[in-house]
């Protein structure tokens, strides 16, 4: 194949670098190399902000291993490996064989995908997390954080019924088999929680407790131990 087909080959490619590099975003560099230059092998290439490379820039370290060890004969293409720029920023990169009808390589299409600001929001977010939790065990003694934690709920419902079946659950006897100290343990330990200063809570906790309005009303008024 002469000189001149191998180029116009590869020309073909071009475009498909700007798709790439279009649909990936300015965190992807795209780079058609043609490898029978490879002191000059770049061609083509968008987003080059990330690694600082030109047009007649020449090929990497790890080309020249793939074109010594005719790794081509073996792939059409080598995905998501390390690289770093020259400036440091950690990459993903992938590399796809331009080869003719015999297997013989013309050129590598490669993309490269900063990571940088991944690892920079997952460093953020770690010790953010970490700092919350840290927090959470070592400063925050406030009684009543500790004694529960916040739920989020959409509505009066969800929440009456939220802290209803939490408090019940603590006991670890459904309502039908608790005994009458157990009951108003629940709706001593629901007073606490402020349950009862939520309208409809005395009708909705004597309904959860199988047991009657006057009889909520009654264990408020009494303490745990009479």
């Amino acid at each position: 194949m002469t000189q001149y087909k191998k180029e116009e080959i590869l020309k073909k490619f071009i475009p498909i670098v700007d798709f790439i590099a279009g649909i990936t975003g300015p965190f992807c560099e795209v780079v058609l190399h043609d490898v029978s230059n490879v002191e000059s092998s770049i061609v083509a290439i968008k987003n080059n902000h990330i690694s600082g490379r030109q047009v007649g820039g020449p090929l990497t370290d790890l080309g020249l291993k793939l074109l010594k060890e005719k790794a081509y004969k073996e792939k059409d293409y080598l995905l998501n490996y390390p690289a770093k720029t020259k400036d440091g920023k950690v990459l993903r990169s992938s590399t796809f064989f331009i080869k003719d009808d015999d297997g013989n390589i013309l050129g590598m299409l490669c993309v490269n995908i900063d990571l940088s600001g991944a690892h920079e929001a997952k460093k953020f977010l770690d010790d953010f997390i970490m700092g919350i939790e840290k927090n959470s065990v070592e400063q925050n003694t406030d009684k009543h954080v500790k004694e529960m934690p916040e739920h989020l709920t959409l509505s009066l419902e969800d929440l009456m019924h939220d802290l209803i079946q939490q408090t019940v659950a603590e006991v670890e006897v459904p309502p039908e088999r608790m005994s009458p100290k157990e009951k108003m343990w629940v709706v001593h330990r629901l007073s606490e929680k402020g349950v009862f200063m939520l309208k409809g809570a005395v009708a909705e906790v004597a309904k959860c407790l199988k047991t009657s309005e006057n009889t909520i009303y009654r264990y408020l008024n009494k303490k745990d131990d009479d």
